[in-house]
């Protein structure tokens, strides 16, 4: 019995030895996991990243929240910043968008300005040849080319029916725009400030519209100029170029303008 009992004894002393000797081995692993962690952490991050590793590294050695609970990626302001600027300016390419939108907007309006100012030549010598200075005149700025008609090469005094010697013009110019069909084309009609008041306009917003109406339908007698892309308005005597104080200004505000409008603005 004694014997049993002695041998008893020893399996339990060999079942439980003493393992307190782990405990310090398993800090002196985690301490050296944290050191490499700190290591690499002050290599690949700035200032900050590395005070809020260190802070977290602390907390977790005071018992505090396990530092491996917290193992989202650290990010700075200034790299959330970089990272939100990366998407909204780069694209698939690695080009920034809004610089090749400028780039390509540029182009376009580079593109028509040269096809604008190509038409406006044509223009300018059919008025040379025609003798035409004094009647019609071409503009050409960021909005459109504008071609500036006196309505007394158009139309009497208070008339909107379009003087049979100039239809010719709105053939021409008919004939020039069949080859800029990507371009709308808006007739305007503009008068002077003294008022009309007769059994045909009642105003001078219905003279004006009648005139443009008019000299846009000439236009649209030829049928490859493509009528979809035109319409007329009629501005009555609230858009002058000139004063209305003087004969010479009331002339120059009376006139019918032909807009060939920019598709980019």
């Amino acid at each position: 019995m004694q014997g049993e009992m002695g041998k008893k004894h020893k399996h339990d002393h060999e079942e439980h030895l003493d393992e307190s000797w782990l405990i310090p081995y398993a800090d002196l692993l985690t301490l050296l996991l944290a050191l490499f962690i700190v290591l690499f952490a002050s290599s690949q991050v700035d200032q900050k990243k590395f005070d809020q590793v260190r802070l977290s590294l602390r907390s977790a050695l005071d018992g505090g929240t396990s530092f491996f609970e917290n193992m989202n990626p650290i990010s700075s302001d200034s790299d959330i910043n970089k990272s939100i600027r990366s998407q909204k300016t780069t694209g698939p390419d690695g080009r920034d968008v809004d610089r090749s939108q400028a780039e390509k907007k540029e182009q376009k309006i580079k593109k028509e300005t040269e096809q604008l100012q190509q038409l406006k030549e044509k223009l300018d010598m059919y008025i040379a040849k025609n003798k035409l200075n004094a009647e019609l005149k071409t503009v050409l700025d960021r909005q459109q080319l504008k071609i500036v008609i006196s309505d007394t090469t158009l139309f009497a005094s208070g008339s909107a029916t379009l003087k049979q010697e100039s239809r010719s013009i709105a053939a021409s110019i008919s004939t020039m725009l069949e080859q800029y069909k990507q371009f709308d084309v808006v007739v305007g009609g503009h008068t002077d400030n003294r008022p009309i008041n007769t059994a045909q306009f009642s105003s001078n917003f219905h003279l004006s519209a009648a005139r443009a109406l008019n000299f846009m339908m000439v236009i649209l007698e030829n049928k490859n100029v493509g009528e979809n892309r035109f319409w007329s308005a009629g501005y009555g005597e609230y858009e002058p170029v000139a004063t209305n104080d003087t004969d010479s200004g009331r002339a120059r505000n009376r006139r019918v303008e032909v807009s060939i409008v920019r598709t980019v603005q």
